[in-house]
């Protein structure tokens, strides 16, 4: 093996296909993006040099700033949310359920492979207010609250985006999660109950230091796979009423692929791109700090 990894022949060998076709699938079109920023129109019109009108465009057009504040918005709630349901599920799995909780595991993660388009048609006959009456809206006329019409207005078709997607995602988020925690040693935690850690106690202290790497690094997929929200937003609700639920990703599509400005588009990517960067970053410099000693 050291034979092999010292030949750089042999790894030139090893590494060239893979970084070959990341080149042509990845590294290229980026680039190929980047330059589009620098112009207007698109692949039948043709393209004009535009310098940084583009960028101008992007400081001064509203319906980014709209977009963004979604993103960001959506971003940070369903985070939160997507963490915290999956850390409280995994919780339950190690500490009560324990072996039991293959069945339970397996029936909360089944959301996750089914089709977004499915999961969206469901959810609109779920909060449907007309032509009939969906069971959320049944449910609160059977307490005496009236019915809700969810998709009529952005704060409320808001809070299904994130329903659909808390309940699509904390199945994979539990079991990332419950990974992380069957890693702590026995030892540990039994040493932790004979000193009298137990319940809130023990978590607090014992099992959420030791578990931060992978909350780390839960928290890092759930915050980029949020930014670039898409699919759900779009069969749900295709960022209505009006605008009021659209993010970069379906902005950019629309600007791309709908009105033809591949420069214009290519300019929210490269937002979205830099916003995902940075967001990052700021989680990897925050986490440097060893909290287990705090």
């Amino acid at each position: 093996m050291r034979h092999v990894l010292g030949d750089r022949r042999a790894i030139a060998l090893l590494l060239g296909p893979a970084l070959l076709v990341y080149t042509l699938v990845m590294l290229v079109p980026v680039v190929w993006s980047l330059g589009y920023t620098l112009y207007e129109g698109n692949a039948i019109t043709g393209f004009e040099p535009v310098g940084l009108d583009n960028f101008v465009r992007l400081a001064e057009d509203p319906s980014v700033r709209e977009a963004l504040w979604f993103t960001v918005r959506f971003a940070i709630v369903l985070t939160v949310v997507q963490v915290v349901v999956g850390y409280l599920l995994a919780l339950l799995y190690v500490f009560v359920l324990r072996r039991a909780s293959g069945i339970v595991r397996t029936l909360v993660f089944f959301p996750v492979v089914l089709p977004t388009v499915a999961v969206a048609l469901m959810f609109q006959q779920l909060f449907e207010s007309a032509p009939r009456t969906g069971p959320v809206n049944a449910l609160l006329e059977a307490v005496g609250i009236g019915g809700v019409d969810w998709f009529a207005s952005g704060s409320t078709a808001f809070w299904v985006i994130i329903a659909m997607e808390t309940w699509r995602s904390m199945g994979f988020y539990a079991v990332l999660l419950y990974a992380g925690l069957v890693d702590i040693p026995e030892e540990t935690l039994e040493s932790a109950r004979l000193d009298g850690a137990s319940g809130p106690r023990l978590v607090r202290h014992i099992v959420l230091p030791l578990s931060l790497p992978v909350l780390l690094s839960s928290v890092i997929f759930s915050i980029n796979g949020t930014l670039k929200v898409f699919d759900s937003v779009l069969a749900l609700t295709n960022g209505g009423p009006g605008n009021q639920t659209t993010p970069l990703t379906l902005y950019m599509y629309q600007t791309s692929f709908t009105y033809g400005e591949y420069g214009f588009g290519s300019s929210i990517a490269l937002l979205l791109t830099a916003l995902c960067l940075l967001v990052t970053l700021f989680i990897f410099r925050s986490s440097r700090r060893d909290l287990t000693k705090a």
